[in-house]
C-alpha cells in the first residue's frame, strides 16, 4: 500500500458504482480473463484470440485494448499481444502471500503452545486486514475470526501492526476512512495517534477490547528481506487472561517471533522496527 495513495484508490468497494452491471459485466470479465488466459497459451495475433475464443476480432479488440491500458497484456505491431507486466506484479504479490503462512506455521504453532492462547496471522489487504491462519489456543475462549476474514485496522492488533510504517498522515486517513465506513469504534482520534505513536516506537500494538469485547491482543509485524512489513501476528485472549502485566510481558514472545519469521523471508535488520515516515503537519480531530 502506497503512503501517497488515497484511501478511496486502495478500497475497491468505495469505489464500485451506485448501479451494479449485473450479467453483461460478469460476461465481460469472463472475456477478459479468457484472453489473458489463451495469450498465455500463446495466441498473439487479434485474429487468433478471436477464433479461439470464437469472437469477432472487434469484441477483442476492444477487450484486448483495456487490458493492455492496465497492463495486463502489452501489445506490439508485427508482434501482437503478450502477457503484460501487472501480471508479474501480481504474481509476485500472490507468491509473497501464499508462501507467508507456509514460513510462518510452525512459529505460529509454537507461539500458541507457548502461551495456550489463539494465535493469527494477516496481511494488508487494501484498507483491510485479511486472516491468512489461525490457530486456536488451549483455553475456552472464543475467538470470533476466521481465516480468509477481512477485519478493520485501526481497532485489531494485528491491523495497527501492519501499518505501523506508514506516516501519521496516512493513519489519520485509515482512521477517517473507517469512520465514514460505519465501524463502530470508542477511541477518539487523538488518543488512538498517542497510541499508534508509542506503538510504532516499541514495535508491536495492542488491541485493549476495541474491536471484540472482552478481548484483548498483542501483536506485531513481519518484514521481508527489504525491510517493509509484509504481514503480522497476534496473540489473542480473553481480557481476564490479558492483564496489562501479562500483556506487555507477552510483547517479547510475540515480537521475537515476528523476527524469527522476518529472518526466514530474509530480513536482516535491527532488533527493533525502525520509526515511522515523519509526520505531515495536521491537526488532530478527536470525536464526539
Amino acid at each position: 500500500m502506497k503512503s501517497t495513495a488515497s484511501i478511496d484508490t486502495l478500497e475497491p468497494e468505495a469505489a464500485e458504482p451506485a448501479k451494479a452491471k449485473g450479467l453483461a459485466g460478469t460476461q465481460t470479465l469472463a472475456r477478459g480473463l479468457e484472453i489473458l488466459n489463451v495469450v498465455a497459451e500463446g495466441a498473439s495475433s487479434l485474429t487468433e484470440v478471436a477464433d479461439r475464443l470464437n469472437l469477432s476480432r472487434s469484441t477483442v479488440h476492444r477487450l484486448a485494448a483495456t487490458l493492455v491500458e492496465y497492463r495486463f497484456l502489452n501489445f506490439a505491431p508485427r508482434l501482437g499481444y503478450s502477457l503484460g507486466p501487472k501480471l508479474l506484479e501480481l504474481g509476485f504479490l500472490a507468491g509473497r502471500q501464499m508462501s507467508l503462512p507456509r514460513v510462518a506455521r510452525e512459529h505460529l504453532e509454537e507461539l500458541a503452545a507457548s502461551t495456550g492462547d489463539t494465535v493469527h496471522l494477516a496481511v494488508l489487504d487494501g484498507v483491510k486486514a485479511l486472516y491468512l491462519d489461525k490457530i486456536p489456543g488451549r483455553r475456552r475462549v472464543e475467538i470470533s475470526s476466521r481465516i480468509g476474514e477481512r477485519q478493520p485496522l485501526r481497532s485489531t492488533g494485528i491491523g495497527k501492526a501492519l501499518i505501523l510504517d506508514l506516516s501519521e498522515s496516512r493513519w489519520r486517513e485509515i482512521y477517517e476512512y473507517e469512520d465514514r465506513d460505519g465501524y463502530r469504534y470508542n477511541v477518539d482520534f487523538s488518543l488512538w495517534l498517542k497510541r499508534m505513536r508509542d506503538y510504532a516506537t516499541q514495535g508491536y500494538t495492542f488491541d485493549l477490547q476495541e474491536n471484540e469485547d472482552l478481548i484483548r491482543c498483542v501483536a506485531a509485524p513481519i518484514r521481508d528481506a527489504t525491510g517493509a512489513i509484509t504481514g503480522a501476528i497476534s496473540v489473542s485472549s480473553a481480557a481476564q487472561y490479558m492483564d496489562e502485566d501479562r500483556m506487555h510481558r507477552l510483547t517479547v514472545e510475540v515480537k521475537e517471533t515476528a523476527k524469527a519469521i522476518s529472518r526466514e523471508l530474509g530480513w536482516e535488520g535491527p532488533g527493533e522496527a525502525p520509526s515511522p515516515q515523519p509526520p505531515a503537519p495536521a491537526k488532530a480531530r478527536t470525536r464526539a
